[in-house]
């Protein structure tokens, strides 16, 4: 059955693997979106021939409009233009955006009462009561396209009552300071930190997986995504990135989803769910592997699990006051303005100074956000 997609966030990693996986399938593409980057986007246009396309820069998007003004693309621009295409009715809206800018768009896609195929974490970190109360007032199903909550997720199929998951496990592969202690990451570069052992993934994200970040709003997602106690989800480090994560039940049984490191499978799997159907991703071969291996985390060393645990198990904008600073810290550190370590240090710290929200509007996660990213900047200078 064709469907028709609206991919936000369209020339990143996972927004161009998405395109794939819809081409394959035989998708219609309805819209894309993006933030500045006018080369891919113009070329994604002319191979997929979408009805819309936004660019959140406005130069960006006047330069786009002049470049496929031979088209029957009409181009929006700004945040305005990205919401309008989140808000277009089609079947499923697969929103890649990077970081808090991604929540919005959310909120305008269900709204509309179209599908959510989510790889934007930001989206239930900061506003996770909202968005899903609002989802589920829509009858709108929030799909996961992280390899590890689609692996949740997948794993969760055959569950017959809630009360049967013991524990969820979501999996990290350690990044690529795995094993090093806090002395030895005094002096990092970016450069070494952009380099992941498993996944091609766009900086910000890197940056996160390398101070383990991104496994705390991983963890911060889950309670959202799957109704969990924050004290019932638990981390285990597997370098392989083979099992993308597992499900413990009552009776100590645990299912896992495998497969090859390949974005390919989860994003195919929240597109064409309930089915599943031939994908391009290689076949697993275990015996290729040989050995799969377990750690615990490095709770002392990467200590941003720990802040983002307690800000969920405190609940309120805790979870969206640690997503905003660190988005800042993360940006401040890829720019050369503080050091590896002081991303953790300027996270705590805003946690700490923030103001406590036991119930919150939309707006109220935006302000949360601002202040959050002002305060960062303010500690550096």
């Amino acid at each position: 059955m064709s469907k028709k997609v609206t991919v936000l966030g369209s020339t990143g990693s996972i927004g161009t693997q998405a395109l794939e996986v819809i081409e394959m399938q035989g998708y219609e593409v309805l819209a894309l979106t993006a933030s500045t980057n006018v080369d891919i986007i113009e070329e994604q246009i002319r191979k997929y021939k979408p009805k819309f396309a936004a660019m959140v820069d406005e130069k960006a998007a006047t330069d786009l409009k002049l470049r496929v003004a031979d088209t029957d693309t009409t181009v929006l621009s700004g945040r305005d233009g990205v919401c309008e295409c989140a808000a277009l009715e089609t079947d499923y809206v697969l929103n890649s955006i990077v970081g808090m800018a991604g929540l919005e768009p959310t909120v305008a896609a269900i709204n509309s009462g179209s599908e959510i195929a989510l790889a934007n974490k930001e989206t239930l970190v900061a506003g996770g009561q909202l968005v899903m109360n609002l989802a589920k007032e829509k009858g709108v199903s929030i799909l996961p396209v992280d390899s590890e909550h689609s692996a949740i997720f997948q794993s969760l199929q055959g569950c017959a009552d809630r009360k049967e998951i013991k524990r969820l496990i979501l999996t990290a592969s350690g990044g690529p300071f795995f094993g090093k202690k806090r002395e030895e990451l005094q002096d990092v570069t970016v450069k070494e930190a952009l380099n992941h052992p498993n996944w091609s993934m766009g900086a910000k994200i890197t940056i996160d997986s390398a101070s383990m970040m991104n496994k705390g709003l991983e963890l911060i997602e889950a309670v959202w995504l799957f109704d969990m106690n924050p004290n019932d989800i638990d981390i285990v480090v597997h370098r392989q990135s083979v099992i993308h994560s597992l499900v413990e039940y009552c009776d100590n049984s645990v299912i896992a989803q495998l497969g090859v490191p390949d974005m390919r499978i989860p994003i195919q799997y929240a597109l064409t769910y309930p089915n599943r159907i031939p994908s391009p991703v290689r076949q697993l071969s275990l015996t290729e592997y040989g050995t799969l291996t377990f750690f615990e985390p490095d709770y002392e060393t990467f200590g941003l699990i720990n802040v983002c645990r307690k800000a969920i198990n405190d609940g309120g904008l805790f979870p969206a006051c640690a997503n905003a600073a660190n988005e800042e810290a993360n940006l401040a550190f890829r720019q050369g303005k503080i050091k590896f370590l002081q991303i953790e240090e300027l996270v705590r710290s805003a946690v700490e100074a923030s103001q406590r929200f036991d119930t919150y509007t939309l707006d109220d996660v935006l302000d949360m956000y601002n202040w959050a990213r002002n305060y960062v900047k303010s500690e550096i200078n």
